[in-house]
C-alpha cells in the first residue's frame, strides 16, 4: 500500500509540476467567471495543486532547500 501511494504521489508531482499554477488560477476563474459547473474531482485536484504550491514555498523560502544538488567547487 505504501508503494502505491508513493507512486501516485510521484506521478502527481510530475504531472502537476507544469499545471499547478494554471489550475490554481484558472479553475476558480472558470467557476466564478464563466459559470463552469463544479465537480468534486476537479475540486480535489485543485486542492492537490494548492498543496504542491505550499510545499514548494516551504522548501524554497522556509527550509531553504533545493531539489537539485548544488556543485561545490574546491
Amino acid at each position: 500500500m505504501k508503494k502505491i501511494l508513493r507512486e501516485i504521489y510521484g506521478a502527481g508531482i510530475i504531472f502537476f509540476y507544469y499545471l499547478k499554477w494554471p489550475m490554481v488560477i484558472g479553475y476558480p476563474a472558470l467557476i466564478f467567471g464563466a459559470n463552469y459547473p463544479r465537480y468534486w474531482v476537479m475540486d480535489l485536484l485543485w486542492l492537490y495543486c494548492v498543496g504542491l504550491i505550499i510545499k514548494d514555498f516551504i522548501y524554497k523560502f522556509i527550509l531553504k532547500k533545493s531539489y537539485c544538488e548544488e556543485k561545490k567547487e574546491s
